[in-house]
């Protein structure tokens, strides 16, 4: 019932929806309190919808948030109050009194400072936005940005400034009951003293040398830094918050290019989710601002997801497009026909090659590149699971897509029915369940599965933890969750020191990596996965959400997978290991073969999940796996050879393409001299 209403208010916890429930509940109650006139129950419930609004803006709660669609917003919300309290001194026969015309008249005042607050606010915030967000890139030599306001003038602002009421609403409230004005009049000075300083400590932050430069200087100071870097290969994004994960993984990839790489972005919230890097970074929100900044020196461009923004960078000729995408697998979007708008498209291995010339969308076989997949590197192969060990299978069901087909994910047909079993197998295994990021958020019937799936793994920890059977080293345990703590501390730190800039446009001028603190917050993360999987038993049941631990590092503890289409198949046959994909669609099991390429080495599941048990004979029993040589000879169709290295591959295309761009650049300039010289003659 509690996590029904928690979805349906599409808020985060149950906390969070008793505080939605007490803030909406407070208003009638301070209304009610008003009317009988009772001050003790009027700074009661008050106090209640003083808190709970905190609470919910603290957490960013999207049901507060929209209360402004409605109406009830912020500003309202106190306005109310204030009336409310208004009323109440009305109502207790006080409207003749200093106290009712001190309070409306700070009321007044009081609000006659929000529009100065919000105008400083605003303009600041405007002033202080540049055309473009960097990282990576040396501002600081070029052009001044002064040093972002005080984090605490700026952040929450509306919501800082109007709770400076509470001093007044206290006062007021305790000359109501003593009927004495002076405690009133105490409060009301200080809230009106507190909002006109509020309103001063911003003022400095609207001129002079506390302003950073124009948009025009910051942007030929970009273009300065572009010529003298020279970058040759450029990453280029666009996408919804959500999406910073498909840029996120060619991070690496770009850091090892053998060329100068740059990495644009097209919206700030995707520079908020980037990871850290040492690539230089440019976000350019403004089409304008990107068609006419100098990228001259860049020969090759790479695309990690079709979009429309794309257009921005394709129109220029002097260098070559790829589309890379972020993930291989036999869904679809593998096969965009937008795809033919690139001058290449790099695939992984043979099999999407043939995707497209099955698809016959329009993108011709020599525009095709095999380069494999750099970003797999980290999937270690089969080892088998060691004698004495429980198994361990890992279930990683995609999402339900933008066009909420049910067949695109195992979750709400098939979920419940996997992860049942995997919890009653006998001999027991160990399961690991690790959600797509985007699961629920297009239908709730799969973020409601998503959430019974989880309970009932969460249920099946408990009872397997309370076993007699089931018995773990606390010796070991305690060291790995100490070792834990060492590392997480260390992070913070590291971290929190990187990134602790008052705005964008400081951490812009600031934010060139620190290639030592950068290699030592890559070794802690290494460190921090290794002691991540021995802080608890080998046996434990668990759900892992959130980035950390990542897919790959759920693959190299898995012993087996269960997933759906998509590219987390693909991934996972580098590791050579049994999994099985379910045919939520109901396809059958020759026709669902012969639609993905993915699936010819797998157990293919029903929505009853009937079949599992052939998937966990054959991780028990390697010599009863009959798979086996198939997902060897898969692995090099979709993936490609093991040498030479992916990387070696990528970089090798990368170069080669470049060549091409040159190429054409020397024959455009030719051809135009040429014609100049006949124009001349």
């Amino acid at each position: 019932m509690i996590s029904t209403a928690i979805r349906v208010a599409r808020v985060g916890s149950a906390a969070e929806l008793a505080a939605a429930v007490l803030m909406m509940a407070g208003f009638p109650a301070i209304m009610v309190a008003a009317l009988i006139p009772s001050v003790p129950a009027f700074a009661v419930a008050t106090a209640v919808t003083y808190l709970a609004d905190h609470y919910l803006h603290r957490k960013g709660s999207y049901l507060v948030n929209r209360l402004s669609k409605v109406r009830a917003g912020l500003s309202i919300r106190f306005l109310i109050r204030q009336l409310l309290l208004i009323l109440l001194l009305a109502r207790m026969n006080l409207s003749d009194g200093l106290i009712f015309y001190g309070a409306t008249a700070c009321f007044i005042a009081f609000y006659g400072l929000q529009a100065p607050h919000g105008a400083l606010v605003t303009l600041i915030r405007n002033r202080r936005r540049l055309p473009v967000a960097t990282r990576n890139v040396d501002l600081a030599s070029r052009v001044r940005i002064p040093d972002a306001p005080p984090l605490g003038l700026l952040n929450r602002s509306a919501e800082k400034m109007l709770h400076l009421d509470l001093a007044a609403v206290v006062g007021i409230l305790l000359a109501a009951q003593l009927d004495a004005p002076m405690p009133a009049f105490l409060g009301i000075g200080v809230t009106i003293a507190l909002g006109s300083l509020y309103v001063v400590a911003l003022m400095p932050y609207v001129r002079g040398k506390k302003v950073p430069p124009n948009a025009d200087k910051v942007l030929a100071k970009v273009d300065e830094w572009l010529r003298d870097y020279r970058p040759e290969t450029v990453l280029y994004f666009s996408g919804s918050k959500e999406s910073a994960y498909q840029v996120n993984m060619w991070l690496e990839t770009m850091e090892q290019l053998d060329s100068r790489p740059l990495i644009i972005l097209r919206e700030r919230v995707i520079l908020q989710g980037l990871a850290p890097t040492t690539v230089p970074v440019i976000c350019v929100p403004g089409g304008v601002h990107l068609m006419n900044m100098d990228l001259s020196t860049v020969r090759v461009a790479l695309y990690a997801a079709n979009v429309g923004k794309n257009i921005h960078l394709l129109r220029v000729p002097t260098m070559k497009h790829v589309f890379i995408g972020h993930g291989d697998s036999d869904k679809l979007a593998s096969v965009n026909p937008f795809s033919k708008a690139y001058d290449e498209v790099w695939v992984a291995g043979r099999a999407g090659r043939d995707r497209y010339a099955i698809a016959d969308v329009g993108v011709r076989d020599e525009d095709i590149v095999e380069v494999g997949r750099p970003q797999l590197a980290p999937i270690q192969v089969l080892a088998g699971v060691p004698e004495g060990r429980m198994p361990t299978v890992l279930y990683a069901p995609t999402w339900e897509g933008w066009d909420g087909d049910p067949g695109n994910t195992s979750l709400m047909l098939a979920g419940e029915s996997i992860v049942r079993k995997l919890l009653k197998a006998d001999p027991p295994v160990r399961v690991l369940y690790k959600p797509h990021p985007f699961t629920g958020t297009v239908l709730a019937k799969a973020g409601a599965a998503h959430q019974k799936i989880t309970e009932l793994i969460e249920k099946a920890a408990a009872e397997r933890a309370a076993d007699a059977r089931h018995q773990a080293d606390a010796t070991i345990l305690a060291a790995a969750k100490a070792d834990l703590a060492r590392i997480e501390a260390r992070l913070a730190v590291l971290v929190g020191g990187g990134s602790d800039k008052g705005d964008e446009a400081e951490a812009s001028r600031d934010g060139v990596v620190d290639v030592a603190r950068y290699e030592e917050i890559a070794r802690l993360r290494g460190e921090w996965n290794v002691a991540y999987w021995r802080s608890f038993p080998v046996w434990e049941h668990r759900v892992i959400s959130g980035s950390e631990p990542r897919l790959y590092d759920c693959f190299n503890v898995a012993d087996a997978m269960v997933s759906d289409i998509s590219s987390v198949v693909s991934d996972f046959i580098a590791s050579g290991k049994p999994y099985a994909v379910t045919d939520s669609a109901e396809l059958g099991v020759e026709e669902f073969k012969r639609q993905n390429t993915a699936v010819r080495a797998a157990t293919v599941l029903s929505n009853s999940a009937a079949e599992l048990g052939e998937l966990l004979d054959a991780v028990r029993v390697q010599a009863a796996d009959p798979l086996a040589e198939d997902r060897v000879e898969l692995k090099q169709y979709l993936l490609g050879p093991d040498e030479p290295t992916s990387l070696e591959q990528f970089n090798t295309a990368v170069a080669n393409l470049a060549i091409k761009a040159e190429a054409r650049n020397v024959g455009q300039e030719s051809r135009a001299a040429a014609g100049a010289a006949e124009t001349v003659v």
